[in-house]
């Protein structure tokens, strides 16, 4: 297949991706496509579109062979399901599937760009096609959601001190909030006194989890 297109957004490492697309409306991405897929007429009438699927690729996993059974995170990392029975990027294809909301289009030097929220890709993941959302048929309310429906989803409350606060821009914190709060340690890891770290928006943020509570402990320029 070929790359049609990369997207770019704050989210520098796999740690503190959102574990589905549309968790994180605040994030917002950009689309830029490959130049010689910069044709306007391939995007005629996706305007009139509120969400679309992208087709990716999860170029950042380890390739070691694919296994028959893998470990979710929504299971505590430590329960073991059918590979086809989750979402891991550790399959016989890596091909990822992210529905997103599409909040405009915008041309300049980069041919048209998309940009769009909701998205649980990397910075700079690959796209190999991309389809509109359809209500009529991709909306199935009936739908049923397998072992994920008998967990708790859990999230938390953060605190960002306002000197740390200071250091973001306001779309920033709102962003990075967001993400936090969706709690991005993996579910079996429980240590109030374990400080966690990781890169967004070019910025290292360090925060620990005490009583449901998240509260950034830093943030600094990435070196």
């Amino acid at each position: 297949m070929e790359i049609i297109a990369r997207i770019h957004n704050a989210y520098d490492v796999k740690f503190g991706v959102p574990r589905q697309s549309g968790l994180v409306e605040e994030v917002v991405s950009t689309i830029v496509f490959e130049p010689a897929y910069r044709v306007p007429e391939a995007l005629r009438g996706l305007e009139g579109f509120s969400h679309i699927w992208l087709i990716w690729g999860f170029d950042q996993a380890e390739r070691e062979g694919w296994k028959p059974t893998v470990r979710p995170p929504r299971l505590g990392g430590n329960q073991r399901v059918g590979v086809f029975a989750t979402r891991s990027p550790y399959r016989p294809n890596a091909i990822g599937l992210s529905c997103v909301r599409l909040i405009g289009m915008d041309s300049g030097k980069d041919g048209t760009v998309l940009r769009v929220s909701g998205a649980d890709l990397m910075n700079g993941t690959p796209i190999y096609d991309i389809k509109p959302y359809l209500p009529y048929a991709d909306c199935r309310p009936e739908a049923t959601g397998g072992f994920t429906d008998r967990q708790e989803k859990r999230r938390v409350e953060v605190q960002i001190p306002a000197e740390l606060a200071s250091r973001l821009t306001a779309k920033e914190a709102q962003g990075l909030r967001a993400v936090l709060a969706e709690d991005p340690r993996p579910a079996y890891q429980e240590d109030p006194e374990r400080i966690y770290a990781f890169e967004f928006s070019g910025k290292r943020i360090a925060f620990r989890v005490r009583d449901g509570i998240l509260t950034v402990t830093e943030i600094q320029p990435q070196k």
